[in-house]
């Protein structure tokens, strides 16, 4: 099925259960490796946990950065692919890649000279801080992969392949699953990283998965006169998905200062929760990266009638898939409540002291 003939002709429905599995399960694979990262870091050192947590917003505006972008060529390359300028669709996706290294050389710059700042505005633990630094400074000093898997990723999905990027983030996080003990503890004679060893494990496997999808997203560079054009518009579509998930990373942010405060264990808990909360938003977030080149394209294409059915089908899908994650948030039981006899001087058992 040609890409004319998915996003403007086939049934909705059909389009989403077609397109948001891969990106769910490749979403869930992504967030499994978040939880996995820190929980063999937190078997190393609990200062190497707590740095995980600190590290935590930068690397959320780091794919703010990347996938915002991203969003933005595949919105562009949508709209002309609506209005059939094949050309024009293909000039934009070969903007991409220098766009994003544009952008990882920027992004890696500022990290490296604000890290040492940043750390310490955010504990006063020099343990911490020589973990924040030596953690920070790997995952997003080399966070290349990051930026072009990414941006050929965005390339795949505005033709409606869902399935090549899932295989590819797939790969890249069971890459970085399999060297994360590997590094950190040096098994099987390799040296024993620490949390530099988690932090290299982050980055290959981003390099692994942005070699897979490099084979089909990768688009030959246009003339430079078209540039500054192609760069304004991906950035005008692509602008208000940055500054949104930029905003949620300012909101962690400004929590883990004030928590901060209190103590370092309070910024790890935090930290901890937001990596688990990353599996209640899967749904939403593989609704919107499939809708958005199916309206673009509908919209291009002036069937302003598919773009109302297609939003009113993904809310309609999002809430039956949230209502179902509500349901086991709110009945899966906590943590065992245990008391102490009466004659310890404690509560009564099976009650809270």
């Amino acid at each position: 099925m040609t890409t004319s003939e998915l996003f403007g002709t086939e049934k909705i429905s059909r389009i989403l259960w077609k397109l948001a599995p891969p990106v769910m399960l490749a979403q869930l694979i992504q967030a499994l490796y978040n939880i996995v990262d820190s929980l063999f870091v937190g078997r190393y050192s609990g200062s190497g946990l707590t740095a995980l947590s600190i590290i935590y917003p930068l690397q959320l505006l780091m794919i703010a950065l990347a996938v915002g972008t991203g969003v933005g060529i595949n919105t562009v390359m949508a709209a002309e692919l609506g209005t059939g300028r094949q050309d024009r669709a293909e000039t934009c996706a070969g903007v991409g890649t220098p766009l994003a290294a544009g952008l990882w050389l920027v992004f890696a710059a500022a990290c490296w000279v604000v890290l040492p700042g940043y750390a310490r505005i955010s504990t006063h633990a020099e343990a911490v801080i020589r973990d924040v630094v030596t953690y920070g400074r790997i995952v997003c000093v080399c966070s290349f992969g990051l930026f072009l898997e990414s941006v050929w990723t965005k390339v795949l999905q505005a033709r409606g392949d869902m399935t090549t990027p899932m295989i590819a983030q797939i790969l890249g996080a069971v890459t970085n699953i399999v060297l994360d003990p590997l590094l950190i503890f040096g098994l099987f004679g390799l040296p024993q990283m620490g949390i530099a060893g988690a932090a290299v494990a982050t980055v290959t496997g981003q390099v692994v998965a942005a070699l897979i999808v490099a084979r089909k997203g990768l688009r030959p560079v246009p003339a430079l006169a078209v540039f500054p054009a192609q760069i304004a518009r991906i950035f005008r579509l692509g602008l208000p998905n940055i500054l949104m998930q930029s905003a949620y990373t300012v909101y962690i942010l400004g929590l883990n200062l004030i928590l901060a405060g209190f103590s370092d264990q309070a910024v790890t808990a935090l930290g901890l929760y937001y990596k688990w909360q990353t599996f209640y938003f899967i749904p939403l977030g593989a609704m919107q990266t499939c809708i958005v080149p199916v309206i673009s394209f509908n919209y291009a294409a002036r069937k302003i009638a598919r773009c109302r059915q297609t939003l009113a089908t993904a809310v309609g899908f999002g809430l039956a898939l949230m209502a179902v994650g509500a349901f086991f948030f709110l009945t899966v039981p906590g943590p065992p409540t245990t008391g102490t006899s009466r004659a310890s001087g404690g509560a009564t058992p099976g009650t809270t002291p």
